[in-house]
């Protein structure tokens, strides 16, 4: 039996740590063995999909707008072609709050699928950066003796290969996710002018790479049990009921060697320890739920092929609720489910409602600060505003401001319209004068029109200041 084989079998099955931690708090290094099975190649078809969206999503514009942009330095996100600036933040809030409930009715049902399927880290990990590693290193047994090695020549070389090739992918990834950020159009002409000219972008690009470099080479699965959120909150997110990858101790306990199956009545499992192998975050399946399981489904593959091997039904290891693998009960549609279902569609209605609804052209009208009121001879008083618009089409647009009432009128400073620039915001000053013997009151709500041109396109209110009525 190998020494880590023996460290395996004495790791309790209730442990106070993480699987990659030792009991000294040094950081035990994965050298994961590569999985082969129906689960592996379905997962290679799902990242290479994975793959092409991520290229070719920042390429693809819709009514000239990219299909998907997050400036967060200019605060315009563009989504599925609409652009939604700070003034929408309630809607992109909202957003969040439905895709965060989402995720709670989605793990409630499916577990962590979502991890071991869809998460980028996961893909990126595993179907690239780990079979570059693969590809140079060889496998988990290779990578251990290489490890273990001195410094020789063949160390050297492999070693120095494995980190070019990790930070030339790091810096490809780094080029398509500020695509998605700044725009692939802004990105090319970073990549392609002066370097003195893009000094604050070619950095931008540095940054990410060492980041995504420092991730995939270094932190690896600590992403997923040291850094996200999901994985410490699936203890409270899921149930009973969830779909998770599950050991079948019903019918693989108790565990012992092929030959001895028949005359002591043993389980299917041989315990031969090679779905611990293949974990990708150094765990034993066979303990249960934990949080460092990303559903990667690894040990799936490999206990199915050895219950070939071994003349037993495969499924010791299954995607099974833990109802299912006690009570041999299906997956339910439970009250938790639905529950979380009607607020999910509730905040859909909702949402959908905002973006039907929602304005081309945003205006936001506010008496300047800190003055009073001013009169005008003996028979007018005006007051000073300040205008800003947010223009969310694809052109400019001239606007203009009048007042919704026969016995007034506005003058805007400058003479002109106001210009607000396609994608873009503008901004203006105006008087509006009204007759003293309109003014009743102390604060009077008057109404005002935003024009293109003859059409209207908005109606605002605001207070006018003014001397009380004697």
């Amino acid at each position: 039996m190998s020494t880590t084989e023996k460290e395996i079998r004495n790791e309790s099955s209730f442990r106070d740590r993480i699987a990659t931690v030792d009991a000294r708090g040094k950081r035990k290094w994965v050298f994961a063995q590569k999985p082969k099975g129906r689960f592996t190649n379905y997962r290679t078809y799902v990242s290479w999909f994975f793959f092409f969206v991520f290229i070719a999503l920042p390429f693809i514009k819709y009514n000239g707008r990219p299909l998907f942009l997050f400036n967060i330095p200019e605060a315009k996100f563009i989504i599925f072609g609409k652009v939604f600036w700070p003034q929408d933040f309630f809607i992109f809030g909202l957003t969040m709050v439905a895709f965060v409930i989402f995720i709670v009715l989605f793990t409630a049902a499916f577990g962590r699928l979502f991890c071991g399927w869809i998460c980028p880290q996961t893909i990126f990990m595993e179907m690239v950066f780990r079979k570059i590693e693969y590809a140079i290193e060889g496998d988990a047994t290779e990578q251990k003796l290489l490890s273990k090695s001195s410094w020789n020549t063949n160390k050297i070389i492999k070693k120095s290969t494995k980190h070019l090739v990790f930070f030339l992918m790091s810096f490809l990834i780094a080029n398509f996710f500020l695509s998605y950020i700044i725009g692939v159009d802004a990105l090319w002409t970073i990549i392609t002018g002066r370097v003195s000219e893009h000094l604050g972008g070619l950095a931008s690009i540095m940054i990410f790479s060492a980041v995504f470099y420092a991730v995939y080479a270094f932190f690896r699965e600590q992403a997923c049990t040291v850094v996200c959120p999901y994985g410490r909150l699936q203890g409270v997110l899921l149930d009973r009921n969830s779909l998770i990858v599950a050991y079948d101790y019903k019918r693989g306990e108790p565990r012992g060697k092929v030959k001895e199956k028949e005359s002591l009545h043993l389980g299917d499992c041989i315990d031969c320890l090679q779905c611990v192998k293949v974990c990708p975050t150094g765990i034993d399946i066979r303990n249960g739920t934990q949080l460092e399981c990303v559903n990667c489904t690894a040990c799936i593959d490999a206990c199915d092929n050895i219950m070939d091997k071994i003349g037993r039904p495969r499924g010791l290891i299954r995607y099974a609720s833990e109802n299912g693998i006690e009570n041999r009960e299906t997956l339910k549609y439970t009250t938790r489910m639905k529950l979380y279902t009607a607020l999910l569609l509730v905040l859909l209605v909702i949402l959908t409602t905002l973006l039907v609804t929602r304005k081309d052209v945003d205006a936001t009208i506010m008496r300047t600060p800190g003055m009073l009121y001013q009169e005008r001879g003996n028979d007018s008083i005006s007051n000073l505003y300040n205008i800003k618009v947010v223009n969310k089409t694809m052109a400019d647009i001239p606007l203009t401001v009048r007042l919704e009432r026969a016995d007034g009128k506005v003058e805007i400073i400058g003479g002109g319209p106001v210009i607000v620039k396609q994608e873009g915001q503008g901004s203006g000053s105006f008087f509006i004068v009204l007759p003293r013997k309109a003014i009743f009151d102390r604060k009077t709500l008057i109404p005002l029109g935003l024009y293109e041109g003859e059409k209207k396109i908005a109606v605002l209110k605001t207070n006018f200041l003014g001397p009380v009525a004697p």
